[in-house]
């Protein structure tokens, strides 16, 4: 099995958080969104929306987050003879809840405008030295850049950041009450839900925005304690975006970015 992601995505945190905590073996091949490795046309073929992560088994290939974590509890349930979550419909429920929410708007209307249209304009233009690399690929790369651009229009639209900004205080209070209950999102374990929801709280911190949406709701607050000393955790999350860790992490990626954009190495 072969997982292609990053830490810095979302997404990516997900999967591999499930794969942890099943305890899982995967080979890992990490492609950094930042350099627009995604972009690169041996992994634009494997998965042209770019878009990560992806999850190979064989002929098997999957792109869709909630998928692959489907396909990795089937495969516990048929090496086990037993799915783990007890309570699989409710795990269900809350999984498609946080997918629901979207967190790209939300991230990207956060971070500060010149990184990110740093990066957008990096990233559109290794998209048009790739098209001209593979021009069989040209219409589909072609996508992508308009898919940029877009993005771009869509971030000045002050409704659609207020709606992801609601929409993400909405899933908080709706997860802030069930904490009230129980320890995890679906009982008194760790579930593949509570995989899908850790990410969301590392976002929010990375973002610099824990005191607005998690230290004003007590529950989440213990929650996140607990949670982030979890091995898979610190495998997955921790090890590049605790204390220090996230300015090494970012600093490595936006020096090469400049670099390559001086060098116009695209």
């Amino acid at each position: 099995m072969q997982l292609y992601h990053h830490p810095y995505s979302l997404d990516s945190q997900k999967v591999r958080l499930a794969l942890e905590e099943r305890g899982i073996d995967y080979t890992s091949y990490q492609v950094n969104p930042l350099k627009a490795r995604n972009m690169d046309a041996t992994f634009f073929r494997l998965n042209p929306s770019a878009k990560l992560p992806v999850f190979r088994n064989g002929e098997c290939v999957i792109y869709e987050t909630l998928e692959i974590i489907r396909y990795i509890e089937r495969i516990v349930e048929s090496t086990q003879g037993f799915c783990e979550d007890s309570n699989q419909e409710k795990v269900e429920e809350w999984m498609k809840k946080i997918q629901a929410w979207s967190a790209k708007t939300f991230t990207l209307a956060h971070i500060p405008d010149k990184h990110r249209l740093f990066v957008s304009r990096f990233t559109r233009r290794v998209v048009i030295a790739r098209m001209a690399e593979s021009p069989d690929l040209a219409s589909l790369y072609h996508m992508k850049l308009r898919e940029a651009y877009e993005t771009e229009e869509k971030l000045k639209d002050a409704a659609l950041v207020r709606r992801s900004e609601e929409q993400l205080d909405h899933l908080l209070d709706e997860v802030e009450r069930q904490l009230r209950e129980t320890h995890f999102l679906c009982g008194d374990a760790f579930s593949m839900a509570d995989a899908m929801f850790v990410p969301v709280l590392a976002r929010i911190e990375l973002l610099g925005l824990g005191e607005k949406y998690i230290s004003c709701r007590p529950g989440i607050e213990e929650y996140w304690k607990v949670v982030k000393s979890r091995h898979s955790y610190r495998v997955v999350i921790g090890k590049f975006f605790s204390g220090w860790r996230k300015y090494k992490t970012l600093f490595s990626t936006f020096s090469i970015v400049f670099i390559r954009n001086v060098l116009k190495r695209y």
